[in-house]
């Protein structure tokens, strides 16, 4: 990071910075832990031409879920551009590992937030689901929610893309048919949108943070479906959160349903890699 740049972010925080040291865990966008002599700071940094966008979005995210007073998240200290760098700085949560305890706070945490509820499923603004444009158009129907701007918008993409063939995609009707049963009496909940395991914290007080949101209002198990996607975050966890927001017969298979989007992400996002699994679930619930 150039001189300039980091005089810049001195003059806006009004700090002398102390040290910038890179942070690994991002896909998508650069971090640092940015020391001042009497803070510490998160930077993330983007070039790309979405990243001003992205970061605006991500801040009125984070925004809206400490509105809830439900679960943390990192203050907000600003977001900005200077030259062809957009940016955005965080509070700097300072983490560990999460123990049983921790899990059973977490989810308890997850699903009082999921208890926020509206009159509608999606939000008043479109956002990201990593560097991927997500569209929150409002519905009454989750059904038509997740159909129309969820699924659709990623199989059309890895149509156009290559990754899937005419033949693999299944067709509206078909997904609307498929869909019906399981997507009856659904309320909408305030969601993370992205809940993978590198996308929450654990401060060292035992607090559970929320971070890189894709918030919209959706079905809850969406959540649950991305946290059990790469590994799952512990029986304390999931005990916890079902004590509050039970399981009924029809959640494993809307699991794999919802798993089904963030596959499609990750086939848009990274490649071939995540075919087979896309193509999996394609064939078992819309074949």
């Amino acid at each position: 990071m150039n001189a300039r740049f980091q005089n810049y972010i001195s003059g806006l925080l009004n700090k002398t910075i102390t040290s910038l040291n890179p942070v690994s865990g991002g896909d998508i966008s650069q971090a640092y832990k940015l020391k001042t002599p009497h803070h510490i700071f998160l930077l993330k940094v983007n070039t790309s031409e979405s990243a001003f966008n992205m970061f605006q979005a991500e801040a009125n995210a984070l925004k809206r879920i400490e509105n809830t007073k439900t679960i943390k998240t990192p203050q907000i200290i600003c977001y900005d551009r200077f030259d062809n760098h957009s940016f955005l700085i965080l509070e700097y949560i300072v983490s560990k590992s999460p123990s049983n305890i921790d899990f059973k706070t977490f989810g308890a945490k997850l699903a009082e937030l999921h208890q926020v509820t509206k009159n509608c499923f999606g939000l008043d603004e479109d956002n990201f689901i990593g560097s991927l444009k997500q569209r929150n158009k409002t519905y009454q129907s989750w059904l038509e929610f997740y159909k129309n701007e969820r699924l659709l918008p990623q199989l059309e993409l890895a149509k156009q893309s290559g990754h899937l063939s005419d033949a693999e995609c299944p067709s509206e009707s078909k997904i609307q048919e498929n869909l019906n049963n399981l997507f009856e009496n659904i309320k909408p909940s305030l969601l993370h949108g992205d809940l993978w395991s590198g996308n929450y914290l654990i401060s060292t007080k035992g607090d559970p943070y929320l971070i890189d949101p894709a918030l919209y209002f959706g079905h809850h198990e969406v959540d649950i479906a991305m946290t059990k996607l790469f590994g799952g975050f512990g029986n304390a966890f999931y005990k916890s959160y079902h004590s509050i927001l039970p399981e009924d017969r029809y959640t494993p298979t809307r699991i794999e349903v919802y798993q089904l989007y963030y596959l499609l992400v990750h086939l848009n996002l990274f490649g071939r890699s995540y075919h087979s699994a896309v193509s999996t679930i394609l064939k078992k619930h819309f074949s």
